[in-house]
């Protein structure tokens, strides 16, 4: 997907901002500041990355840096779905770009917890137009659902290509771990299915 001139802005602007500095804690203040901007001006995406997928959450990628420093994607969730308890590995920023989405928090395990269940840390329901962060490499376990009646999208910027690199995913009552590769999902253009990529 070719980025148009509102969403080719906020690709400079977070290259920028990656590009400045090193600290996450700023890089997602900062960021949030910028996609906040963005779903305040009513910027649309194209509908071919909002489409949902009737088995599962796809990932669409709307830019990933040429050197994989950070990427950017629209996430969608059918009525109902939820992903697994996981983690990211990485800084994140998230923004609700239609629905609502449900996300239930837990604390990171340390290594020495990584054989008990998990600590739950919070909850709460994003709707449209708000933004989270969502992750910091010291806190990022969660479990999101699609709330509501309408398919839930987010528009979401991660510090890594997101769909490429290993994370874990954790049983909540356990705490085992399992490593997973997200992959990418391309846009549908065959007859309305969901491309996969070489990734899944």
């Amino acid at each position: 997907m070719k980025p148009d001139g509102a969403l080719q802005t906020f690709i400079d602007d977070v290259e920028l901002v990656v590009g400045t500095t090193d600290d996450e804690y700023e890089i997602t203040k900062r960021v949030a500041e910028r996609l906040s901007a963005l779903l305040a001006s009513d910027y649309r995406l194209p509908p071919e990355v909002t489409r949902p997928s009737n088995e599962h959450h796809v990932n669409y990628p709307l830019y990933i840096a040429p050197d994989n420093s950070w990427s950017l994607a629209s996430v969608v969730w059918n009525v109902g779905q939820r992903t697994p308890v996981h983690g990211h590995e990485t800084w994140g920023v998230v923004g609700i770009y239609s629905g609502a989405e449900h996300e239930l928090r837990y604390a990171k395990p340390t290594a020495a917890e990584s054989v008990r269940p998990l600590t739950p840390a919070g909850e709460h329901v994003w709707e449209r137009g708000q933004v989270t962060v969502c992750c910091t490499t010291d806190d990022d376990v969660h479990t999101v659902a699609a709330v509501g009646n309408v398919p839930t999208v987010g528009i979401h910027v991660y510090g890594a290509n997101i769909g490429t690199i290993e994370r874990r995913l954790y049983d909540p009552a356990t705490g085992a771990v399992r490593r997973f590769v997200s992959g990418w999902n391309a846009p549908a253009v065959d007859g309305g299915h969901l491309q996969p990529s070489s990734d899944r």
